[in-house]
């Protein structure tokens, strides 16, 4: 599974799940572990979600749930245009030792 997640750019092609909120993210990615265990998951973040902060916070809070969750199989590229955003979100992955995508 790709899944985009931002709450204004759509994804670069259709092969990708869009969703603009932390909570649709983690239930996005819950889902897809449960009924597809051996897919492999991709996602491609921003860090600050807008309008959709209500709904779990900016983006880097997907990063924090996977963290307390142990999860350590999803790929990730960061796409976010907030310097300050991408290095927290570098250094959660980096300190993981999650696979970033660049």
């Amino acid at each position: 599974m790709f899944l985009w997640v931002d709450d204004l750019r759509k994804p670069p092609s259709d092969k990708y799940i869009w969703v603009q909120s932390t909570f649709q993210a983690i239930g996005s990615i819950t889902d897809c572990r449960k009924h597809r265990p051996t897919e492999q998951i991709v996602i491609d973040l921003d860090h600050d979600s807008g309008d959709f902060y209500q709904y779990g916070g900016d983006y880097i809070k997907i990063l924090d749930w996977m963290e307390e969750q142990g999860i350590d199989d999803i790929a990730i590229h960061l796409h976010t245009m907030n310097p300050v955003g991408r290095e927290n979100m570098r250094r959660i992955i980096q300190h993981n030792g999650w696979k970033q995508i660049y």
